[in-house]
């Protein structure tokens, strides 16, 4: 039996195709997958991401507990509320999950883990946890939504409790503010502005006719998945892995290798593979010919298969065919793609291919 979320009746009373998807029932499509995609590059679409888990951490050594789980290092947080994006790593370097946490206080911090690995995430919390006497809490009785696009600021910000209305529009990105159990986050997983907002799960479905009755689009896991792939924003369980560094996974950059002598789990490992002439590069691909990329079609330079596609689909804001591709350290600038026993021409750019409403690659 799946999980349904607290919106679940909404979806279904707005007319939701609902899928299987981690577990959980969740929407693919309220009707359009492509007016979803455009409403959120153009003016402002909402999601339910009440599947997420979010988990709050606590205790006197919380800090050193995360400096040790994470790969990115939550030293680099000072103010309250500010969110640092990182990868969770197994000892051999693969990555675990891949996550939002934030920093409430010197004792407390709040992460965001995906659907389908919550349970194996909480268990790894879990067997880490009593070497730094942390309290792992999954928050069970908070729902999410995502507003995203140019306009969702403006749609929102009323809808908050009065208490967190001009916190909520002075908030940068990747900072979040909070008042009771309302937690506000300039975060997202689509290139344009908005929230993430945590909410007692009782008072879910009321902001969610809300945002709709102030215009909000209801969208599903489809223009998601579209909106994040022409953001250039990873997909755990495609582009990534517990068997994928996250060097081959175009996140190097989320890796805090200095201080030198903060042993995070699968620093070592990471540290074996910097200079492997064998690691593969992480790139996008953008279509010239004809068909539609998908993941795990296999890319060629000439005769070599060089990689295979992670992620792969059509982009409605490009109106190509766009993809994400693990390939050969010595890739050049073309490829071909096999397309249904057929090589097509390719071009390899790096992502992402558009942030905030505005195209980053040639087309």
């Amino acid at each position: 039996m799946a999980n349904k979320t607290v919106l679940f009746e909404l979806h279904q009373q707005m007319g939701a195709r609902i899928v299987p998807f981690g577990g959980w029932d969740m929407p693919l499509h309220y009707g359009s997958q492509l007016e979803e995609h455009h409403a959120v590059r153009r003016d402002a679409g909402m999601f339910d991401v009440s599947h997420m888990t979010v988990v709050d951490l606590a205790g006197s050594r919380v800090q050193a507990f995360l400096r040790k789980l994470l790969a990115n290092d939550v030293a680099r947080l000072q103010l309250p509320g500010k969110a640092l994006y990182s990868c969770m790593l197994n000892p051999r370097g693969g990555v675990i999950d891949d996550l939002i946490v934030y920093f409430l206080s010197e004792q407390s911090y709040r992460m965001v883990v995906n659907a389908g690995t919550t349970d194996k995430d909480l268990a790894w919390l879990n067997q880490q946890a009593p070497e730094f006497d942390v309290q792992v809490s999954a928050r069970r009785d908070l729902a999410m939504i995502a507003v995203q696009g140019p306009n969702a600021q403006a749609k929102t910000i009323p809808l908050l409790p009065a208490a967190l209305q001009e916190q909520a529009a002075q908030l940068k990105p990747f900072f979040a503010v909070s008042t009771d159990d309302w937690f506000v986050a300039r975060t997202g997983y689509t290139g344009e502005q908005g929230f993430e907002l945590m909410l007692p799960a009782s008072q879910a479905p009321g902001l969610w006719q809300r945002l709709a009755d102030a215009g909000v689009a209801p969208c599903g896991l489809g223009a998601r998945d579209t909106l994040r792939l022409e953001a250039g924003m990873n997909l755990y369980g495609s582009d990534m892995d517990e068997e994928t560094s996250p060097l081959e996974a175009g996140l190097g950059w989320t890796l805090a290798m200095e201080p030198a002598e903060r042993d995070f789990i699968g620093r070592a490992a990471l540290q074996a593979k910097l200079d492997d002439p064998r690691r593969r590069r992480f790139v996008g691909l953008v279509l010239s010919g004809r068909g539609v990329l998908r993941d795990h079609q296999r890319v060629f330079d000439g005769d070599r298969e060089i990689g295979r596609i992670t992620s792969g689909g059509f982009a409605p804001t490009l109106e190509k065919s766009i993809a994400l591709a693990r390939v050969a350290q010595d890739s050049g600038d073309s490829c071909q793609v096999e397309i249904r026993g057929k090589r097509v021409a390719a071009r390899l750019v790096k992502p992402p291919f558009v942030r905030n409403g505005k195209v980053c690659v040639e087309l």
